[in-house]
């Protein structure tokens, strides 16, 4: 059951991550008011019953709690602190929950500015794909204010799986950057397993049946492999450009401490060169297709190759 309180939630920002989040909301009884520029992530609002109204001041203005799951930075910029944005709204002490990945001295300037008028934004990444955020399979990296941290914590727990308090303001992000470094890894390491296993002539289903349930399985294994296997990629969940979004993030991020990452540099080669073949929109598990191409491997004939070289052995 919902509080009076926060019976009504707002989100800004209605993409596959935000429209997810107001579903699963919505399941758990709150009120949604939202707002997306495109038309299409309106009309799913309004199709699941919530309130679409027409700028982030607005949103505001019927909710004290408020989850911004964007873009970009200029969306962030603009959505908080653009002419009708969060900070030119009447109420005070509205909670932000930002959601994004994006650089921290954006969300930094951000809280700033909504500070100012005497609002509070919390920053808390969230840890999933698009298709995790729909079965509410979410962890929320949550840090900043504690106290505003939990009395939002009745809206996290209605869209996510687990609430996880990193400590102060930024903390969230950084983690989602450490987690983010491990997503990209382990989506190529999988990605190259299963391309290996088919270039030596196991099928498909067999590789991921098997490997799913091994010790060297993976979330990503798991999540993803099945795409890799289908050579399904056009339904996505998370993108190959919104990932190479996240690669300059964090890239950016371990550069400013001069950390070395050999193994997300490598790995970050996966997804640009599928960006450059032009199938930027794909789900990032089309990383298999570039391991296949670098394997010189067409599917569907390393089976056939392999029937035929034991044929030819016996």
């Amino acid at each position: 059951m919902t509080t009076a309180e926060n019976a009504n939630v707002g989100i800004v920002g209605a993409g596959v991550m935000g429209f997810a989040m107001a579903n699963n909301l919505r399941a758990a009884g709150f009120q949604v008011f939202g707002y997306d520029p495109a038309k299409a992530a309106k009309d799913r609002l309004h199709d699941i019953g919530g309130i679409v109204v027409g700028s982030p001041r607005e949103v505001a203005e019927r909710c004290r709690t408020i989850l911004f799951s964007l873009p970009s930075a200029e969306a962030l910029v603009d959505s908080v602190g653009g002419e009708t944005g969060v900070a030119s709204a009447l109420a005070r002490e509205t909670v932000v929950i930002e959601c994004s990945t994006l650089p921290l001295d954006v969300k930094r300037s951000a809280f700033d500015v909504l500070a100012a008028s005497d609002k509070i934004m919390l920053d808390c990444p969230l840890s999933g794909t698009g298709a995790q955020a729909a079965q509410k399979d979410l962890v929320v990296f949550g840090s900043g204010d504690a106290g505003a941290f939990d009395r939002s914590l009745p809206v996290m727990a209605g869209m996510s799986r687990v609430q996880r308090y990193v400590g102060v303001f930024g903390n969230g992000s950084i983690m989602k950057y450490i987690a983010n470094l491990l997503v990209t890894i382990h989506n190529v390491a999988a990605a190259e397993a299963l391309v290996l296993g088919m270039k030596a002539g196991l099928p498909p289903a067999m590789l991921y049946d098997t490997l799913a349930d091994s010790a060297g399985t993976s979330r990503m294994f798991q999540v993803r492999g099945p795409l890799m296997r289908d050579a399904q990629y056009d339904a996505a969940t998370a993108t190959i450009r919104t990932h190479l979004k996240d690669l300059e993030i964090i890239n950016g991020f371990a550069s400013g401490l001069q950390c070395p990452t050999p193994l997300f540099a490598a790995a970050a080669q996966a997804y640009y060169a599928r960006a450059a073949q032009g199938f930027e929109m794909q789900d990032t598990a089309s990383v298999c297709a570039v391991m296949e191409g670098m394997a010189g491997l067409v599917r569907g004939d390393a089976v056939d190759n392999r029937r035929h070289h034991q044929a030819v052995v016996t």
